[in-house]
């Protein structure tokens, strides 16, 4: 374990032994650090929060914070950290509350930008990417593959759907669809399936011609819910992805954007 002389590690932390730890870092009370990460100079991680290995705690991040909630009174709430993700500086993320999860969740290979902010309560999957300065509201769920564009600010209580891309600056209110590219002028909404994203990714032409009907589908019976989830569940039965997407839609109380 490498600590620099200036930083500050509380005796109930628990980092493992290839952990490296730089000037004026502060680690709190109860949190647990595994292999291979670092935490840069002056950042800070606060607990309980569970850190899995080989995470990237760059300078003036803060991790772990007690939730911004009004409701919130100190309670033992939690952030739980996978592994391979990369924090650049004054990202944020902050413990859950007793009236949510109790736990802000991140998963595995994401990367948070400076400035981006991960609210109490949220659930973040696997290979994601926050561009500078996303944002989520708490109890928000991100699911894998999603790319949040710049300043993308997202509502309390949203989802978006796995493989969306977000584009930067656009206001969130509503749940996001899967493999979709969603982003805003005057208005938010969806324009078009994210054929190249989803091709570097490796679904197969097939699998994204699917997709592309399946939105015309819904652009085409947007003022007739019956209607398009009738045209979305007959391209469903030979399309695995498009069967997600008519299930999201069908979950999402809130509505989605472009359907």
């Amino acid at each position: 374990m490498s600590v620099h002389p200036t930083a500050i590690v509380d005796p109930t932390a628990s980092l493992a032994a290839s952990v490296e730890v730089g000037p004026y870092a502060i680690v709190g009370a109860h949190v647990s650090i595994g292999a291979r990460t670092t935490v840069g100079a002056n950042a800070i991680v606060q607990g309980p929060a569970t850190f899995g290995e080989d995470n990237t705690i760059h300078p003036h991040a803060a991790l772990g914070g007690p939730p911004q909630d009004l409701k919130y009174k100190g309670e033992p709430t939690e952030l739980v950290v996978g592994n391979r993700n990369v924090f650049r500086e004054f990202m944020t993320a902050h413990r859950g509350t007793m009236g949510g999860h109790k736990r802000t969740v991140i998963g595995d290979d994401n990367f948070f930008m400076a400035y981006s902010h991960v609210a109490h309560d949220c659930v973040v999957g696997n290979r994601t990417v926050f561009a500078n300065g996303a944002s989520l509201a708490g109890h928000c769920s991100v699911e894998d593959d999603v790319i949040l564009g710049g300043y993308v600010v997202v509502r309390q209580f949203l989802t978006i759907g796995r493989h969306a891309y977000v584009g930067g600056f656009t206001p969130v209110n509503r749940n996001v669809l899967p493999f979709v590219w969603t982003s805003s002028e005057r208005e938010t909404k969806a324009w078009k399936v994210n054929a190249v994203g989803l091709s570097r990714k490796g679904f197969s032409p097939e699998a994204v011609a699917a997709l592309q009907k399946a939105y015309r589908a819904m652009h085409r019976y947007r003022h007739d819910r019956a209607a398009m989830l009738a045209a979305l569940d007959e391209l469903a039965a030979t399309s695995p992805e498009v069967r997600y997407m008519v299930d999201f839609v069908r979950a999402a109380k809130e509505g989605v954007h472009g359907a």
